[in-house]
């Protein structure tokens, strides 16, 4: 698999094993904290009130079942680089291709509308700078350092999420403070766990408002897989793998679940402001004026570190494409630098972000960009299901390994997560911001698709 040099180890296609159990868990971490959790979480609480914590346990036990479905592939093939190289290798090249380039275009569109945040956050402070510039800037920043090394990236990503553990824990500690000692709001209310279960309604808006919050829920715990990514450049991959995966329920209970419940203790959850950052909320109760312009930084930060992963998991994913299609045009993509990294596809990608500048200065456009890119996270379902379905294929094959990572209780779990992930999706067309990028993500899916079934007919591909 792979050859020691100089104490670490080197992939068969160039790539090396530099990143530490360290990196791999916080690279977890952050995949899992996002700005959908700083910022979405005020909507998704003003909509369904305590019941969102149920349905964030849901979705996060779907992310656990198709993450342990993942990991127990890569326990077998520790040396692939994205999960996506699954799909090729069980379901067929056609079916590989077609979510090898949607991902990859899904994550492009994720790190421009990352980098559309990134400007905004900024300008919190800087409201006279222009927007492309600090794109830019952001952008050639993040390229660098993923082009140095891996082992750079996951030192980044690290700090990155580290800030993001700490705004969280600092919250979930002052919000018990403030209910330990007995806390009034200006209202007058006095912060208490029982305020969580104070007139408790599963459906306190109605139903189709609780169905409304699950694409938000859905959508803020994507990029957890990103940790799948990683493996193929971590030191001790099985043993880090196992660890990184089954700490993911851990993760959600505590910063999403954990950060939700102090939250609705410290004020009513009918207080709460959709369009605000809870988080701001609470800080500014405890007495804190910074809390804005804290909370803006911690979230340019959780910005920043989306940004890094996306560029890390674009070039691999980019390069994974090139090594196994038969696209002249694109096989310089598929070459390994000499330290260990895809030069040629993270360029690439970064590239093609460089068109969130021109897009965010053209208003024009504005809503073809929302468009497009929402579609590109609508398709994430897809690779999802193709994700589960090539699992279910590995199971069958003789690469499976009985005493390997297995998917828990696989009979009943499989099936249950590709039902949520086809539940989540119909749930887009009930969201009237949702529906023209789904139906987008369904013409993509019919184009696209049907192309590749056509180019890729009864050509199956194995993994070396």
């Amino acid at each position: 698999m792979a050859a020691p040099t100089n104490n670490v180890e080197v992939n068969q296609d160039g790539t090396r094993r530099t990143l530490s159990n360290r990196h791999v868990q916080m690279i977890a971490i952050g995949g899992t904290i996002g700005t959908g959790l700083f910022l979405g979480s005020g909507s998704t609480i003003s909509q369904s009130g305590p019941s969102i914590m149920i349905l964030y346990a849901l979705l996060g036990m779907v992310f656990f079942f198709m993450m342990r479905s993942i990991g127990e592939m890569l326990y077998a093939h520790p040396e692939q680089h994205t999960f996506v190289a699954f799909i090729t290798k069980y379901l067929g090249m056609s079916q590989g291709v077609f979510a090898g380039v949607t991902y990859w275009l899904g994550l492009v569109f994720t790190g421009m509308a990352e980098l559309t945040a990134i400007a905004i956050y900024v300008k919190f402070w800087f409201p006279h700078w222009n927007s492309a510039v600090i794109q830019i800037v952001f952008l050639v920043v993040l390229a660098l350092l993923n082009i140095m090394a891996a082992r750079i990236f996951g030192e980044t990503e690290f700090w990155f999420a580290i800030i993001k553990i700490v705004a969280i824990l600092s919250m979930i500690v002052t919000g018990v403070f403030m209910v330990l000692t007995g806390f009034r709001d200006p209202n007058g209310v006095q912060a208490s766990f029982g305020n969580v279960f104070q007139n408790f309604q599963m459906f306190p808006h109605g139903v189709n408002a609780f169905i409304g919050s699950i694409p938000l829920v859905f959508f803020s715990l994507i990029a957890m897989e990103f940790i799948g990514i990683t493996i193929g450049e971590t030191k001790n991959p099985r043993a880090v793998l196992k660890k990184a995966v089954n700490q993911t329920v851990y993760r959600i209970l505590l910063f999403y679940i954990g950060a939700l419940f102090i939250i609705m203790s410290i004020t009513p959850w009918t207080t709460i402001q959709p369009n605000n950052s809870p988080f701001v909320q609470v800080f500014k109760l405890a007495g804190l004026p910074a809390a804005a312009a804290i909370i803006n930084f911690v979230v340019l930060t959780s910005a920043a570190s989306a940004l890094n992963s996306v560029i890390f998991s674009g070039g691999r994913h980019l390069y994974q494409i090139a090594e196994e299609v038969e696209w002249k045009a694109i096989k310089p993509l598929g070459k390994i630098a000499k330290n260990g990294i895809p030069i040629a596809a993270i360029l690439f990608s970064v590239a093609l972000m460089f068109f969130a500048p021109v897009i965010s200065s053209v208003p024009a456009i504005s809503n073809a960009f929302q468009f497009v890119s929402g579609a590109a996270s609508d398709l994430f379902l897809f690779v999802y299901v193709l994700t589960m379905l090539a699992h279910r294929k590995f199971r069958q094959s003789s690469d499976f390994l009985p005493n390997g990572f297995k998917m828990p209780f696989y009979n009943i779990s499989s099936p249950l997560t590709i039902a949520a992930f086809i539940v989540v999706f119909l749930t887009l067309f009930t969201n009237p911001n949702d529906v023209i990028p789904a139906v987008g993500a369904v013409a993509w899916i019919i184009i696209f698709g049907g192309f590749c079934y056509l180019m890729y007919r009864g050509h199956n591909h194995e993994i070396d």
